[in-house]
């Protein structure tokens, strides 16, 4: 049986990504992370109000199908003086949809550098890393870090119970509606 080819020493992996600004701050993100990338406007234009207290970051949401997709505002999460985003990254496996201002460019990242200790409370979850893109030190966004199970729960309880469907609110009223034989022995 032959032997798997050695690996080169020095071969390194490399991740795609996609770099993107909110404000004047550059972040990149994982490309295979990102399920669709859309116009903020045509994803909110479906979307509804949601208040939850602690929770400032999500002032809207989408119905897709049974699942929720929660609106975040990069700038609110992050701290940033910027402006809502124009574009929204809706992120595989989570139930959010991040707003960002643009897009920079797709580029491969071959290291990803841990965290150093000076970032020690919340924006351990926010970020996988650091990485180094034309001479620049840009953070790796985790994108399960923008909403975590607390704020999920908080803003599940926010949202408003799903109205049923015109065909369910039609059965419902068949089913509860008098027959013709109730109705006779009601006159009776």
């Amino acid at each position: 049986m032959p032997s798997p080819a050695p690996v080169k020493p020095g071969t390194l992996r490399a991740e795609q990504i996609i770099l993107f600004r909110i404000g004047e701050q550059l972040f990149a993100l994982s490309s295979s992370s990102v399920q669709e990338v859309r116009g903020a406007d045509s994803l909110s234009g479906g979307a509804s109000e949601v208040t939850a207290p602690g929770v400032g970051k999500v002032r809207q949401f989408v119905r897709r199908g049974p699942n929720l997709l929660f609106l975040v505002s990069g700038a609110r999460h992050f701290g940033l003086p910027a402006e809502e985003g124009i574009l929204a990254f809706v992120l595989r496996n989570t139930r959010t949809a991040l707003l960002v201002d643009s897009i920079e460019r797709m580029t491969a990242m071959t290291r990803l550098q841990v965290l150093p200790l000076s970032f020690c409370h919340e924006e351990r979850q926010w970020y996988r890393g650091l990485t180094a893109v034309d001479q620049m030190v840009v953070p790796v966004v985790r994108p399960e870090g923008f909403l975590s199970d607390e704020e999920l729960t908080m803003l599940d309880r926010a949202v408003p119970p799903a109205e049923a469907s015109r065909e369910e609110t039609e059965r419902e009223l068949e089913a509860e509606a008098p027959t013709d034989t109730n109705l006779g022995t009601e006159l009776n």
